[in-house]
């Protein structure tokens, strides 16, 4: 009995193959997916953390409001911290034109022990240099200059000053920053304290942003520029992770206790102030958040495809489970077969999901370094999303696969042997609207009333197509956005593409899955009017039809689901208005999921005129 019941289980695998692959690629995606989109952030978080350490970035960097320290503020703040936590410095930006500055970093450049920068090309600075800089690592804002270069500073604007004061450096070497990440652009200290910078490009533009930085030997700061700032490390922040809540609560304590060292006219910079770490962190919770609404939308869609598939599969196979029942197989061991089936499909879609959630974390992070200047990541997949997600998806198919195969089993083999009796037909809402029913042709009102005749593969069909399309619209609203509404960084153009794509793949894989099964559950039908002598093309325009009727039902149900969906979305990450959206991709989904619904038809025709008539037609009485 055991090999008789192994030889059915592979039969089913072979008969049911195209399934079995539909369910691995819904599967595969959706896993893929929210555990490549949930893992970015944290991966981009900790790695920040990580450099932010080896480079012993500063907390604080405090700049003095009247120009200088005196010395007994200096040594207060030495105290409190410890003498090798603070060093002195001064930072000025310098109007090079208009909305664009020069920013000079005056500094200990020989035994720098805070915000430790690479050196990227070039050579380090000795005490035998004479006025030899480096200057900061050309990106897409900051233009940068090259080794070798000689330049002069007219020092005397920054101050404001009618007196002539100009130096001349040459760079020795271009740097690395820790505390400059944006490309996007670095708001100058020319800009009013309280400005904040919005996430609008085109208004992050309208500051007063840098041109080029340098950093010069401390001993090169001219007298007539006091040394107006400190870089402050916190003698206990490694005990607090930088995105951690207690960190943020001892840096508001730490601000409190500098205004009591130093007094009211100082500027406290953090890293919560830091332009580039706002932006870079900005970024990454807006794939979170976005990673967080889609993933319940796909899981949604998984187990609405997955369920609906198996559920059908255990319909269409009555007579095996007939027949294993007469041989003296149990209810639980005939169901177990369909068990054994979905795991298959869902082992092997969420394996090879995990490394597609690996190569799409490995791309989201890419992409962030076009926005900004990113250290080296380890790319790890987020087993939280990766196990959420499948572990939803494995539990609620079992649970319902077996229930509904238990239910189904336990027929009697005589009730199983009989086929199900088709639904009585009856009319449809269009047939009482006659001005538009008297103008169709029979094979039009055929197709209509076989759509609505059967409404749970109908709304099964029109829900999944809906949700499909909403989700191909928020990819692209969210796309549009960022490329002609300026919203955003080159990090979150990223993840609008992959939403795009996966959206697609999804669609697609849909669409191919309820076509597949509708088309086997009407194998008899087909064969029927082969029969009756319908050639090719009018047996597959007959269920093409119904298909694009199914489509386009879907489609104007997703337009609402998809400005639901784009609203949610925008509204998490802070973009503008679903109404903003460039009127062409209203016009472009429905093409987009025509396109889909077509092209899959088609690539099913093969399988519609190769139905084999003697089979499909025998009798099960």
């Amino acid at each position: 009995m055991v090999k008789t019941y192994l030889k059915t289980v592979r039969r089913m695998f072979k008969k049911h193959l195209i399934r079995l692959l539909s369910l691995i690629g819904i599967v595969l995606i959706s896993t893929g997916f929210i555990s490549g989109i949930g893992s970015p952030t944290d991966m981009i978080k900790d790695s920040i953390e990580n450099y932010y350490k080896s480079q012993n970035v500063s907390d604080f960097v405090v700049k003095s409001k009247t120009g200088s320290f005196t010395d007994e503020q200096i040594l207060a703040v030495k105290n409190h911290y410890g003498e090798g936590n603070v060093e002195e410095g001064m930072s000025v930006d310098i109007q090079t034109e208009e909305r664009r500055s020069l920013r000079l970093y005056f500094l200990n450049l020989e035994n720098m022990k805070i915000n430790k920068f690479e050196l990227v090309e070039g050579e380090r600075i000795t005490v035998d240099d004479v006025n030899c800089v480096y200057a900061e690592e050309k990106d897409n804002v900051i233009k940068g200059h090259f080794v070798g270069e000689k330049v002069e500073i007219d020092i005397a604007s920054a101050l404001n000053s009618t007196i002539e004061y100009k130096i001349n450096v040459t760079i020795k070497g271009i740097v690395r920053s820790p505390l400059t990440f944006g490309k996007d652009g670095e708001p100058s200290y020319n800009n009013p304290e309280d400005t904040e910078i919005p996430d609008n490009i085109s208004e992050i533009n309208k500051l007063d942003l840098l041109e080029n930085i340098l950093y010069c030997p401390i001993d090169l700061c001219p007298t007539i520029i006091p040394k107006g700032d400190l870089y402050i490390k916190a003698e206990n922040q490694d005990l607090f992770n930088s995105f951690s809540y207690g960190y943020e609560k001892y840096v508001e304590k730490e601000k409190v206790e500098l205004v009591k060292l130093l007094g009211d006219d100082i500027r406290i910079i953090t890293l919560y102030d830091n332009y580039s770490f706002k932006s870079i962190i900005a970024s990454a919770n807006k794939v979170r958040g976005i990673g967080n609404i889609l993933m319940v939308i796909f899981i949604a869609v998984t187990l609405l495809v997955v369920l609906s598939s198996m559920m059908r599969l255990m319909d269409e196979e009555r007579s095996q489970i007939a027949c294993l029942k007469t041989l003296g197989y149990g209810s639980t061991s005939v169901v177990l077969r369909y068990v054994f089936f979905a795991l298959v499909a869902l082992a092997i879609g969420g394996g090879v999901g995990f490394f597609v959630g690996y190569g799409v974390s490995w791309l989201i992070c890419f992409v962030f370094g076009y926005g900004h200047v990113m250290p080296p990541i380890s790319v790890v997949v987020n087993p939280s999303y990766y196990f959420i997600s499948l572990g939803v998806i494995v539990a609620a198919t079992l649970i319902a696969v077996f229930s509904v195969g238990m239910r189904l089993a336990n027929n009697a083999p005589a009730d199983l042997l009989r086929p199900k009796t088709p639904k009585k037909g009856k009319r449809i809402l269009l047939e009482r609207i006659p001005f538009i029913w008297k103008r169709l042709s029979f094979k039009y009102k055929s197709s209509m009333r076989n759509v609505f005749r059967y409404k749970t593969r109908f709304f099964m069909m029109l829900i999944s197509i809906a949700v499909s399309t909403g989700l191909v619209f928020a990819g692209l609203a969210l796309l549009d956005m960022c490329v002609f509404g300026d919203f955003g960084s080159p990090a979150i153009v990223g993840i609008a593409v992959v939403v795009v794509a996966f959206a697609g793949l999804l669609t697609a894989v849909v669409i191919n899955t309820l076509t597949t099964i509708n088309i086997s559950e009407r194998e008899r039908e087909i064969a029927t009017l082969m029969v009756l002598g319908y050639h090719d093309g009018e047996i597959c325009g007959y269920i093409y039809r119904e298909i694009c009727i199914s489509a386009f039902f879907g489609i104007l149900l997703g337009y609402p689901v998809g400005i639901g969906l784009a609203t949610l979305v925008f509204k998490t990450i802070g973009f503008g208005a679903v109404g903003d959206v460039s009127w062409f991709i209203w016009i472009l989904i429905p093409f987009i999921v025509f396109g889909f619904t077509l092209l899959v038809t088609l690539m099913l025709r093969p399988k519609i005129v190769k139905t084999k008539m003697n089979e499909s037609l025998k009798a099960v009485e």
